[in-house]
């Protein structure tokens, strides 16, 4: 197939590109820089610079592509993690998942995409029915003030993509990514890593957050996945290990070197950024991704963090 994917020289592009080209995928992929269209092309993407909150941009890179699938992987999520920095990030990110993706199913329907598969993510399922959902649980309906607009854009998004009538579309809520080219990895300056490095990612309050995680390579192949054969609807994608911060925050930081993470009250933390990352490390819920693999076949590389964390962060 023809596959057109906007981020795609984002952290999941980087492995998803590759994969979809060794099955004999023909992938255009956008980028915002210049610079990275090299990196794109040895990846075996066709590269194409997009302004995806431009709709004229949109427009005309998909029409000129004609593909038969777009994948949805906009994101602005790189760079510093000061809190300045965070903040418009997660903005961006923001104006990416509604005004992006709404010129995204445009375009598509205009050149009669057949599928449209769009990231969203796991981390605010809503806090409510026991520490992992499934696909049938929602998107946290009342979520801190300092986070609403982020999770009201995930919302929108899986909405808009899990609504269209012309084609099949599919929302995929990823868990929190780790290993190469993402935040969290071997490379000393991966925003996450450096923090823990520093001891800057604590355990907050009791650290009773359950989160779950995915490796990004096993993010990239429930992708395929989802392109090659994937239903209408909402596919988790995370590991089989759904756990508390206060378990593989530790073992995490032992796998990267670093000293065990401090412990922060809870009070502290909402004082200095705010209630929606104390929810985070308190409150989240883990995901089941029994529908992927049920329904598509699709089986993670690394099952669990614990061997993730050992032997899939280089």
């Amino acid at each position: 197939m023809k596959i057109f994917i906007a981020g795609a020289s984002g952290a999941i592009g980087g492995h998803l590109v590759p994969q979809l080209v060794a099955r004999g995928h023909e992938v255009v992929g956008t980028t915002r820089s210049a610079a990275k269209t090299a990196a794109l092309r040895e990846l075996g993407a066709e590269p194409v610079i997009v302004d995806a909150l431009d709709p004229d941009s949109v427009a005309d890179a998909v029409a000129r592509a004609e593909p038969e699938v777009i994948v949805h992987q906009l994101t602005a999520l790189s760079g510093p993690a000061d809190f300045r920095h965070v903040k418009r990030m997660a903005a961006a990110t923001d104006r990416l998942r509604t005004e992006g993706t709404d010129h995204l199913l445009a375009a598509a329907r205009a050149v009669g995409v057949s599928r449209f598969v769009a990231q969203s993510n796991a981390m605010w399922m809503e806090r409510t029915g026991g520490p992992v959902a499934d696909e049938n649980g929602r998107i946290e309906p009342n979520p801190p003030a300092d986070i609403e607009r982020s999770v009201a854009a995930l919302r929108h998004l899986e909405e808009a993509v899990t609504g269209i009538t012309w084609g099949d579309g599919i929302a995929l809520r990823y868990g929190g990514f780790y290993g190469p080219g993402t935040g969290i990895s071997a490379e000393p300056d991966a925003v996450m890593t450096e923090q823990i490095g520093k001891r800057k990612f604590p355990i907050v309050g009791g650290g009773g957050g359950v989160w779950s995680l995915v490796h990004i390579t096993d993010a990239a192949s429930a992708t395929v996945a989802a392109i090659e054969r994937g239903k209408p609807g909402i596919y988790h994608v995370a590991d089989d290990e759904p756990a508390p911060v206060r378990d593989w925050l530790p073992e995490l930081a032992r796998a990267l070197g670093a000293k065990p993470p401090r412990r922060v009250p809870a009070l502290v933390v909402r004082l200095l950024a705010g209630k929606g990352p104390v929810d985070l490390m308190t409150q989240a819920r883990g995901v089941s991704s029994e529908k992927i693999k049920r329904e598509l076949g699709w089986a993670p590389r690394y099952p669990t963090w614990r061997t993730g964390f050992t032997e899939g962060l280089r």
